[in-house]
């Protein structure tokens, strides 16, 4: 029987073709309610989305044939990618379709604001003609500050370079290297609010990045700075915008995107020299085309041959090297997640050895799993097949290294990563299928990787486990695993915890504040 593929959102018809010239059967059925999707998700094999529908995890757990889920786009915002992880579902995306496209809709918004188009295109068309009205100003010499400058990022670097502005931008992960290569200024986020003309966002929505342009960064802009937000909702905070507009210190702003969509309402709408447009970022029929034909052959060919691409949350991997590698796969990226959440600094290269039995298998997943790992805080929706590619356009140096024969372990997997002036270690194994972190920066430990960590880094002293422990339980939070290690009696030693709560940043100041304590890390996977 043929798989069936249920195409939700609206697609162009080069999907459908696709699908059926590989025998797969695509019904289209757009704009459904949750409950009319409800209904029906569990008569199909595959589901095809862009970012109308939600599948929540109702719509998964509702899902009981459901293999797999293609995004036509890169974000994956209305996807529980959790909740199909757990139901075994691979989520695909489709990352590089809409570059071109997005990038060059945050161009049009920057020369919209410029030169006021929508509110002169409005006046004149009533017949007002106010020409002393539109009073504009040049592009040419100005500076842009881009936040992110990954794959769009760059794109719109390249094109305001071609106008003679000024490029500075603000991304941890982009090297000094990268950044002459592209013709612009690598700054910190302080100095960008201060010189920049315009600044444009081009980074996903993270922890890190949730709120980049608080009221606190907004007041740091200079006066008459236009914003440009082609990338995710909830990366400036909307009311001080709208505050900020309406007092004249910012001189305009263009959104594409919004903290709520659809953006029926907004505090933004009706503002000053504001433009808006309905999340038309990857709307152009070259971008649609280029991902509805990526999407329809990811998922024919996972369905019909079981290869994986662009999966977030599944390793490409082929059927022969699967029992082998995936502990591996497990480890790396797990290994690589501890990484990214223990530096804070510019990351400029990350090392990776393989020790024993592991350096002879086929490691080129295992490092695209523990590159995801390392940058997936700072790039959420990251995976397996572009975190390689998203490295090299940063800059970020990664090496790897094989040695047969291991002293200790069967096999063993190390990261080194250097970030800053700093550089920080972390290795593991595997033991019975399950991956364990058995080395923290040089001391060893032997824990397992729970979904929450605790990381504490102290000098070796009595007291101190007693005082951590009785912090913890008062705030509530259970000790699941606890492991230490040290360098010496008396030295540096470290706390590997799995806990069973969130913990706080409250709670996180106490425990640094806890005597002999120098380091403390949530960590998440």
């Amino acid at each position: 029987m043929a798989p069936r593929v249920l195409i939700a959102d609206k697609l162009s018809p080069a999907a459908v073709r696709i699908f059926e010239e590989r025998g797969v059967t695509a019904d289209v059925k757009t704009g459904l309610k949750k409950d009319e999707l409800l209904a029906i998700i569990d008569q199909y094999d595959g589901l095809a989305v862009r970012s109308a529908t939600k599948a929540d995890k109702d719509v998964i757990a509702a899902a009981k044939n459901l293999k797999v889920i293609g995004r036509a786009g890169i974000g994956v915002d209305n996807v529980d990618v959790p909740a199909a992880t757990g139901a075994g579902i691979v989520v695909m995306n489709t990352p590089f379709g809409n570059s071109i496209t997005t990038a060059e809709h945050a161009i049009a918004m920057i020369f919209a604001l410029a030169r006021q188009l929508p509110a002169a295109d409005l006046s004149t068309q009533a017949g007002k003609w106010e020409k002393n009205r539109f009073m504009g100003v040049e592009l040419y010499a100005k500076t842009l500050g881009l936040i992110g400058c990954g794959n769009i990022g760059g794109i719109v670097a390249e094109r305001a370079n071609g106008l003679k502005m000024k490029v500075i931008a603000y991304d941890p992960f982009l090297s000094p290297e990268r950044a002459v290569e592209l013709g612009v200024e690598k700054v910190e986020l302080d100095d960008l609010l201060a010189r920049a003309d315009i600044i444009s966002l081009h980074t996903p929505l993270t922890d890190k990045t949730r709120n980049v342009l608080s009221r606190e960064a907004l007041a740091k802009t200079k006066k008459g700075v236009f914003i440009v937000n082609c990338a995710r909702g909830g990366l400036v905070d909307e009311q001080a915008l709208r505050e900020g507009l309406d007092s004249g210190h910012i001189g305009g702003a263009g959104f594409d995107v919004f903290i709520t969509e659809p953006a029926t309402e907004n505090p933004l709408f009706g503002a000053p020299n504001f433009v808006a447009t309905p999340h038309l970022g990857a709307s152009t029929l070259e971008a649609q085309e280029n991902v509805a034909l990526q999407v329809a052959e990811q998922m024919s060919d996972f369905l019909l041959t079981g290869a994986v691409s662009n999966a977030l949350n599944s390793p490409s991997i082929s059927a022969d090297e699967a029992p082998k590698i995936r502990p591996f796969v497990a480890l790396a990226e797990k290994l690589g997640a501890i990484a990214g959440q223990m530096v804070d600094e510019d990351l400029k290269s990350i090392e990776i050895a393989y020790v024993g039995e592991v350096s002879k298998l086929n490691t080129k997943p295992l490092t695209a799993a523990a590159l995801a790992g390392v940058l997936r805080p700072m790039l959420a929706e990251i995976n397996m097949v572009s975190a390689p590619t998203i490295a090299r356009d940063r800059g970020v140096a990664v090496t790897e290294s094989r040695q047969e024969l291991s002293p200790v372990y069967d096999s063993l997997m190390r990261i080194t990563v250097a970030a800053g002036s700093t550089r920080r270690t972390f290795a593991g194994t595997v033991i019975a299928g399950k991956p364990r972190v058995v080395e923290m920066d040089g001391i060893d430990v032997d824990a397992p990787i729970s979904p929450l960590m605790l990381f504490v880094g102290n000098t070796d002293r009595p007291g101190f486990v007693g005082a951590l422990g009785t912090l913890l339980g008062a705030n509530g939070i259970n000790i699941a695993t606890f492991d230490l290690g040290r360098m010496a009696a008396g030295g540096q030693s470290i706390a590997l915890m799995g806990v069973d709560q969130v913990v706080d940043d409250k709670v996180l100041g106490e425990m640094l504040a806890l005597t002999n304590v120098t380091e403390v890390r949530l960590l998440s996977f």
